[in-house]
């Protein structure tokens, strides 16, 4: 037995309201549930994570190396070039061999013109300069301060090869952020 149900002209319309509501309601769902499953979210998935890391990586050790070559005489500022490329090395040593296993492989050197570019647009010249020259020395920017020698910044090259190719990038880190 079928019963048919009559209803009246203001439960249809209600009704008609509802599906429509419910049509409308369905995509935002979808676009809702999808928020959280963006790739993005997974930063380990990142192909720039790696250099983003590597970087990191590279403004602590200049930032340590820097600060602790910084305060010598400006005679000395060779020298001084020299100790923070020496204290450098087995940091840029252990940042090459820090991710091999999880496919990521870093390769970095100082970088001397970029230095030296630095030095030329940024260590300003003339009388009204508040301190002393500035030197780029095998990657190292230096500036006599007060007859000390500061540490301005270092400039390095780094190539970061994964699984999803290879970037390369000329960084140039400040010793004091």
């Amino acid at each position: 037995m079928v019963r048919v149900i009559r209803l009246s002209r203001r439960a249809q319309l209600v009704l008609a309201a509802a599906g429509v509501l419910a049509v409308a309601l369905l995509p935002l769902t979808f676009a809702y549930l999808q928020l959280g499953a963006h790739p993005d979210v997974d930063a380990s998935e990142d192909p720039a994570s790696p250099v983003r890391d590597g970087v990191r990586v590279l403004e602590r050790a200049v930032h340590e190396a820097g600060s602790d070559a910084t305060g010598q005489s400006w005679s000395e500022r060779e020298v001084v070039a020299g100790d923070v490329r020496e204290e450098l090395d087995p940091r840029f040593r252990s940042l090459e061999a820090s991710q091999v296993a999880e496919g990521v492989a870093y390769e970095v050197a100082v970088n001397d013109s970029a230095a030296t570019t630095w030095a030329a647009e940024h260590c300003p010249s003339g009388p009204d300069r508040q301190f002393g020259d500035c030197e780029a020395i095998d990657g190292v920017v230096v500036q006599e301060r007060a007859g000390e020698t500061t540490v301005l910044v270092v400039a390095v090259d780094m190539t970061v090869t994964t699984r999803e190719g290879v970037s390369a990038v000329t960084v140039v880190v400040p010793v004091v952020g």
